[in-house]
């Protein structure tokens, strides 16, 4: 049987939609956690040639907020976070190896999840596109710009 989009409702259509998201999410995520996928992308792709485009989503999005949510309910414990960054000189290679992880990980699902969106959309699924999007653009887009943003960070560190 068949399911078209009217008989999808409200609660359907967003638990589809969340499950969309951490499926083809999890496809990305799990191998980033023991493989160097960002080695996929070429060495150009992490260079952030225009800082200030970054900066401006970073500000528009209010990712500001959205990294607070992650620091209160993930990262805020210091074991986390010095998986991610222990405070050292050499760590922020190791920050930028992992902040180039996580891009990798959530760029390649937020492509993954337009695609299959723009598919959906053409059979009228409009409501569990709007939510796939909405919550693709909050977990893997805002994670995107996060990790760019941290970058920008580090190499404003480096070049002291």
């Amino acid at each position: 049987m068949v399911f078209g989009p009217e008989q999808l409702g409200f609660g359907e259509s967003f638990f589809l939609a969340f499950l969309i998201n951490l499926c083809v999410t999890g496809i990305f995520a799990f191998p980033g956690f023991v493989l160097p996928t960002s080695r996929l992308m070429p060495q150009g792709y992490y260079a952030i040639k225009n800082s200030s485009n970054v900066m401006r989503w970073y500000r528009i999005l209010g990712i500001k907020y959205f990294q607070k949510l992650l620091i209160l309910f993930f990262w805020g414990k210091n074991a986390n976070r010095k998986k991610f960054f222990d405070g050292t000189k050499k760590g922020l290679d190791q920050f930028i190896f992992q902040s180039r992880q996580a891009e990798f990980g959530h760029l390649g699902p937020f492509i993954i999840i337009l695609l299959i969106s723009i598919l959906l959309s053409f059979y009228g699924y409009f409501l569990l596109v709007l939510f796939a999007m909405i919550i693709n653009l909050i977990g893997n887009f805002y994670p995107v710009i996060l990790q760019r943003y941290h970058r920008i960070r580090i190499e404003k560190i480096l070049d002291r």
